[in-house]
């Protein structure tokens, strides 16, 4: 497959990975976690969330993926000595390098959302699950934003990066599709659940607002925005204004809802 990542790899994508733990990203899987499950973190990034799963199944193995071999590397470098149990590779969520029944819990972050074909990677996550083990995947809705004060060139924004999505043939409001996807590959018991993420601090509203400032004038997404002709350096200096505006408001929210499921082999 030729999957085409929306955000890239650049430093204000990262800066939004590194913020995140399995406490606030992935709560929905932890009560079901046992000491000695070997997990598999599909679409690691830089590895914060599979550090924590390492140390929540412990002895049990904790095995960071992702396709970027720069990624791994900076996962690899920051990781924690102690933690005999965490290891990264690169690998291809389409075809995933180990036999059948090799893990008792597959979790994937934030992943699905940027596949051309969701289900079949979903397919081979189930080809890698222990009979009855623990599918989590939890990816986030843009359709659902919401935030305030409004403004029209976030609203541009948007519909911008739906425009993306929908060329790289992606799915920006992956949250609303997860469970079909999970019961079109043939997982059993799925249950659904939601949660938010919301900024709404003055730190919160710094940090989203500036890594977004920076993506739509630096990112791959900036890139791809104007390579495939639904903006200009005009336009995305406007946007990126507009996101420094509404970090500079007092009373400024953002809730980002994010759709998960849980399911079995």
């Amino acid at each position: 497959m030729s999957d085409r990542y929306t955000h890239g790899h650049h430093q204000s994508v990262l800066r939004s990975h590194l913020r995140r733990s399995a406490q606030n990203s992935a709560a929905y899987l932890l009560e079901h976690l046992r000491e000695g499950d070997d997990i598999i973190d599909i679409g690691c990034g830089p590895g914060n969330i599979t550090v924590d799963l390492a140390r929540l199944v412990a002895p049990g193995r904790a095995l960071g993926i992702d396709a970027s071999a720069d990624v791994i590397d900076r996962a690899r470098a920051d990781a924690p000595t102690e933690l005999a149990n965490l290891a990264f590779e690169t690998g291809d969520t389409y075809s995933l390098g180990f036999p059948d029944d090799s893990f008792d819990v597959v979790h994937a972050h934030q992943v699905l959302q940027h596949l051309t074909d969701p289900v079949r990677a979903l397919r081979e996550m189930r080809r890698v699950l222990r009979p009855g083990g623990l599918l989590a995947v939890r990816d986030a809705d843009y359709k659902a934003f919401m935030w305030s004060p409004s403004d029209p060139l976030l609203d541009r924004w948007l519909e911008i990066y739906h425009r993306v999505t929908d060329a790289n043939d992606a799915e920006a409001d992956a949250g609303r599709q997860l469970l079909g996807w999970v019961a079109a590959a043939g997982f059993l018991e799925p249950r659904y659940t939601t949660s938010n993420w919301t900024w709404c601090t003055d730190e919160d509203r710094a940090w989203w607002g500036g890594l977004w400032a920076q993506r739509v004038l630096e990112s791959d997404f900036a890139h791809q925005t104007s390579d495939l002709g639904f903006t200009d350096r005009s336009e995305q200096e406007q946007i990126a204004e507009a996101f420094l505006r509404w970090a500079e408001s007092p009373v400024g929210i953002w809730v980002v809802p994010n759709g998960e499921v849980l399911a079995r082999a």
